[in-house]
């Protein structure tokens, strides 16, 4: 059965890769046409800086689009599908379960919502750079105090794994910790956001990891929603590299960064993500 499971992620994400880079084109045009493009915020603090990144005012943002809607699209067709043809291989290709993606494909779509908007408020001219930290913080707790809820009330789990340690039973603490398992990722992939290839890279490797992790727990529908997603990153990336023909924006970085936390609890493997964080800051330095 395992067999099967390797050729649908696969399937999946190759399927994911081609469509992302299909329907491409269509948002490059609209983000040139209506110059979505990134500002180069130059307040005298940094201007080394400001100079060397000069080269890309107006390059377009936004670009986190590809990666969220090509997800989203998937969800739901194949969901539909398996509805209108069951008992065929179109059910089974279906990965959207209660159990294992609802809570990551929810999250994932309602902060690239909100990321979108604080896009849009930087490209209006925001001084501030969009929402500003306090109100991305407040943003980041407020999901992630659902997502933590849904843990501890809903799913009943509060045990947090250790390595060469084990899993512990935290009781209410639990939703503490997860708390700021999902706002420090959320922080790390924004921070991280802003050059070539950069945040996409280091994306493609951690939901990678992750989709590996997820197979390896027989978590096999979360497996395939990391696949999908990994199918989008290496569509973004091919457009993203330097020269980048646009950027993640927040509706990219804001959604993959919280969605990836909470992943990371959803297999009880989030003192993974120092290691992860540890990849971003090494790509940001290189």
């Amino acid at each position: 059965m395992q067999d099967f499971f390797i050729i649908k992620i696969l399937l999946l994400t190759t399927l994911s890769f081609i469509f992302t880079i299909l329907w491409t084109p269509l948002l490059t045009h609209f983000l040139y046409k209506y110059k979505v493009g990134k500002q180069i915020r130059n307040t005298g603090v940094t201007p080394l800086f400001s100079k060397m990144h000069a080269k890309k005012q107006g390059t377009p943002t936004m670009g986190g689009l590809l990666v969220w809607v090509t997800v989203l699209i998937f969800s739901f067709l194949f969901f539909y599908l398996a509805k209108f043809f069951p008992d065929t291989i179109l059910e089974q290709l279906n990965f959207l379960s209660r159990k294992e993606t609802f809570l990551p494909l929810g999250v994932l779509v309602a902060t690239a919502i909100v990321g979108l908007v604080d896009d849009w408020v930087d490209l209006k001219g925001d001084k501030k750079g969009g929402f500003g930290v306090a109100r991305r913080l407040f943003i980041y707790s407020c999901i992630a105090f659902i997502g933590a809820y849904w843990f501890y009330y809903k799913l009943d789990w509060d045990l947090f794994h250790i390595p060469f340690v084990g899993s512990i039973e935290l009781g209410a603490w639990y939703i503490l910790v997860f708390l700021f398992v999902i706002v420090a990722s959320a922080f790390s992939v924004n921070e991280t956001d802003g050059l070539d290839g950069l945040a996409g890279g280091a994306l493609l490797t951690s939901y990678s990891a992750y989709g590996v992790i997820a197979f390896s727990m027989g978590k096999y529908d979360l497996a395939t929603f990391c696949g999908v997603l990994v199918g989008a990153l290496l569509a973004f990336l091919w457009f993203n590299i330097n020269p980048a023909r646009f950027f993640m924006g927040d509706t990219g970085a804001m959604s993959m960064g919280i969605t990836l936390g909470v992943i990371a609890m959803l297999t009880n493997t989030a003192l993974i993500l120092p290691i992860i964080g540890l990849i971003f800051v090494i790509e940001s330095i290189s």
